[in-house]
């Protein structure tokens, strides 16, 4: 694999003194990163594909035309640091300047930051650079200014919150056309170590029980319409493969820098001033929450819209919420427009089927991608024929996912951002999931309908992957162990 390393001469738009913070930081949660807890028994990993973490490309605004040189042999490794240029605050979109351009079969280290993390800025944001940036707010300005698809002037916040994922990218692909399919290996993953020297070797993530989630309003105590804020933490050094919770306390109305009162977690990073809150010690005690580090939101862009909300999933992928998506993980995307425009972000710490009070334990985690393009000329015959909606491949299992919208921006009009929301189902998701099974199992098989739906009830696992993201999700495992006779993958 070529590497390049940087001098003085590039023009990333990185300093040299934010290389150097970036790198350490980055190479210590390498090093220390949880090793038993993730999906798919390491059938990917960093080692086997010959991958050295450094040195390696930096990229921050510009393209790979810049810095790297095209006729150098074997695949690229880029590393994307997570900064108010490199992300999209609460959105996917096809028109937006690429991070980087890179080609079929490069590796990417992208970092991720958690939109949670002003829940507890002290544990989460304090002495990390790129987390301090990112969140920065006064009452001058903000790091990063639109939080959401919505308008630019919305009373609540520029982007009015509609999509609160701070997505890292997007990345575009040389070559990608509608109607190629992209291959995306997670190669590696890692916590993201806290950046304040009171919480060394240690990673934090905020659970929020919000006014979205399933649960909302159907509670036993009072008030029954509450909103409760449960940091966990996350071992940075590996020594333990379990997160535990540290303290809970009730969300209060909080005044943003700009004078916005949010009696709600209604818009992304808002910060929590603590002299408001009462937190709750010796919660959860002497349970152990396995670790699934994973990332929630991730996908290419749709060519529906210009900007579009990164909380309904759909065909192109997005907010899965599905806790699989970790290291091992290959995941198949239908390429919508020129280049594909890959995004990712809300990364969680673990996360159960459902997601029902509305959110994982989110925590900033970095991980190490390869894409692989294939072309539609190349896919007749082949499993990925006709693939319309984003496929989960792990060591043992394929996994689909299903809509109560396969494509809710094309089924449901010009307000389909807005109409998801108040027009899900878990019995739309299923059924979804279901007629998607079976073209993946008369296709890939060469079963005939009746073999499949026998099969779907005998042997196939759905289950709900979140009802909190506007497009409800239900998934289906297949397991490929069923097939011995027809090949793995």
């Amino acid at each position: 694999m070529t590497e390049h390393i940087c001098t003085s001469s590039c023009t990333h738009g990185i300093s040299a003194e934010s290389k150097k913070d970036v790198t350490e930081e980055f190479d210590t949660a390498r090093r220390s990163f949880i090793r038993n807890a993730f999906v798919g028994g390491g059938a990917v990993s960093l080692g086997a594909m010959g991958v050295s973490m450094s040195p390696m490309s930096y990229a921050s605004t510009g393209t790979s035309s810049n810095t790297v040189d095209a006729d150098a042999p074997g695949p690229m490794h880029y590393y994307i640091p997570a900064t108010p240029e490199t992300v999209l605050w609460g959105y996917f979109s096809k028109i937006a300047k690429p991070v980087v351009e890179i080609e079929s079969g490069d590796f990417v280290t992208i970092e991720t930051l958690t939109h949670h993390a002003n829940d507890d800025a002290e544990r989460m944001v304090k002495g990390d650079p790129g987390a301090e940036s990112i969140f920065h707010w006064d009452a001058q300005r903000k790091g990063v200014d639109r939080r959401g698809a919505g308008p630019m002037d919305a009373a609540i916040g520029a982007g009015g919150g509609a999509g609160v994922h701070i997505c890292t990218g997007p990345v575009r692909i040389q070559g990608a056309q509608p109607g190629d399919i992209l291959e995306v290996r997670i190669a590696d993953v890692a916590p993201r170590p806290s950046g304040n020297p009171d919480f060394k070797g240690k990673s934090f993530g905020s659970n929020a029980a919000a006014w979205w989630g399933f649960h909302y309003g159907d509670m036993l105590t009072e008030p029954k319409k509450r909103e409760v804020v449960t940091i966990y933490e996350v071992d940075a050094r590996g020594e333990r493969n379990w997160a535990k919770a540290v303290y809970n306390y009730r969300w209060t109305p909080q005044t943003d820098p700009f004078g916005v009162v949010h009696p709600t977690i209604d818009y992304p990073g808002v910060p929590v001033d603590h002299r408001t809150i009462s937190k709750r010690d010796n919660i959860l005690r002497d349970i152990r929450i396995p670790i699934r580090p994973h990332f929630g939101t991730i996908g290419v862009a749709p060519a529906e819209a210009d900007i579009v909300n990164s909380i309904p999933p759909s065909y192109t992928g997005g907010n899965i919420d599905n806790w699989r998506i970790g290291k091992g993980a290959k995941l198949y995307f239908p390429v919508a427009v020129e280049g594909a425009m890959f995004s990712v972000g809300d990364p969680h710490a673990s996360q159960g089927d459902s997601e029902l009070c509305g959110t994982a334990i989110e925590c900033s985690l970095t991980g190490t991608f390869q894409f692989i393009l294939h072309k539609k000329a190349d896919l007749l015959g082949t499993a990925l024929a006709e693939l319309n909606y984003p496929l989960l491949e792990t060591q043992d299992d394929w996994v689909l996912h299903g809509f109560s919208y396969a494509n809710y921006l094309a089924e449901l009009g010009p307000n389909a951002q807005e109409d998801i929301y108040s027009k899900s189902s878990v019995d739309k998701a299923l059924r979804d999931a279901y007629r998607k099974m079976r073209h993946f199992l008369m296709t890939t098989q060469q079963l005939d309908e009746d073999e499949a739906i026998s099969l779907m009830s005998v042997a196939v696992d759905f289950g709900i992957t979140q009802v909190v993201d506007g497009n409800w999700g239900v998934h289906a495992i297949l397991k490929k162990s069923m097939f011995p006779a027809r090949g793995r993958s």
